[in-house]
């Protein structure tokens, strides 16, 4: 691209950002905003994959048939949600293949809440009311996202995660009906999944590198600590009615900020589970590199006959168009 074309194209761009208009793939782009794109589309779609492993446990275990179902049609959907981003991120130059290789080798990375254990069915329970319940809060302004392919994929994201979120719920409030023990895994599941839960939203504002840049370019639209405070005053009622006890003892509504204080997140924590120290990271990488091994002649097999069908059509494009090889009565 030339200095002329490059500066026009920068021009155009920035009047887009302005306007609360949308980025398409083919129009002009920093190579700053293509990578980030590419880098937030790519831990997002890595993470509905990865995310699957800790609820497709269960399929099997599930206490009914009814319960199977509904947990079977949540994984599908959630590789459903994997293959909308993936065709996202395509559609900035990247590879699939690619971002799969970087996954597993370590260099992309995915959230930080797939890297904890479902250690009894109420987790199940509490990763729909809890971890979608997040995800719900981070994801919805996306649908306004500046970036077209992205914005218009969460439109369908956040509708299927809402239902999910509801789901989790409706579980959780079966079982609280239940016996005294179903009560206690309810309990004992919120307490280890609720801190995990408000680290989603990535390290607080004064820590998180990218986030000014991305709220400038209008990727995001609200800062870490903004969707962790909206996340935690949608919860508080929700518990209050589930009849469970949120596990932060400073847990108060602030009359005069009219939101909710909570305590002090492990920061440190956090760090050590992004970066692979996890109590599940090994486990997660080792099935997610495992499938793809796996499913290696899947793909191959796919393409080759998606070769042999654009051969075939292509032959017969070219049988049509050759004169005097049909008669005048059809086929020869």
């Amino acid at each position: 691209m030339s200095a002329v074309s490059a500066a026009d194209g920068e021009r155009v761009f920035a009047e887009t950002i302005e306007k609360d208009l949308r980025v398409e793939p083919r129009d002009w782009m920093p190579d700053g905003y293509r990578k980030t794109m590419i880098r937030q589309i790519a831990q997002h779609a890595h993470s509905e994959i990865i995310g699957m492993q800790p609820e497709g446990a269960w399929i099997t275990r599930a206490p009914s048939l009814r319960r199977k179902a509904i947990l079977l049609a949540k994984v599908q959907d959630e590789a459903g949600h994997g293959l909308y981003l993936y065709s996202a991120a395509e559609t900035l130059g990247a590879d699939r293949g690619d971002l799969t290789r970087r996954l597993i080798e370590g260099r992309q990375k995915y959230s930080s809440i797939f890297n904890y254990p479902t250690l009894t069915f109420a987790d199940v329970g509490v990763i729909g009311w809890l971890v979608d319940g997040a995800a719900i809060c981070n994801q919805v302004p996306l649908c306004r996202s500046s970036f077209g392919p992205y914005a218009r994929a969460m439109i369908r994201i956040c509708k299927e995660e809402s239902f999910h979120q509801r789901q989790g719920y409706e579980l959780l409030m079966t079982m609280m009906t239940g016996t005294p023990e179903q009560r206690e895994m309810v309990q004992d599941a919120t307490n280890r999944w609720w801190w995990p839960s408000l680290m989603m939203f990535g390290p607080p504002d004064n820590d998180s590198p990218n986030s000014a840049q991305s709220m400038a370019w209008k990727i995001k639209r609200h800062s870490n600590d903004e969707l962790r405070q909206r996340f935690v005053d949608m919860t508080v009622p929700q518990a209050e009615a589930l009849g469970v006890t949120l596990p932060d003892p400073e847990l108060r509504w602030n009359a005069e900020r009219e939101h909710y204080d909570f305590g002090e997140i492990d920061w440190a924590e956090f760090k050590r589970v992004i970066s692979g120290g996890g109590p599940m990271n090994e486990q997660r990488i080792a099935h997610r590199r495992r499938a793809d091994e796996e499913g290696a002649w899947v793909r191959e097999a796919a393409a080759a006959h998606a070769a042999k069908q654009a051969g075939a059509r292509a032959g017969a494009a070219a049988a049509g168009a050759r004169p005097g090889e049909q008669g005048e009565g059809g086929a020869a």
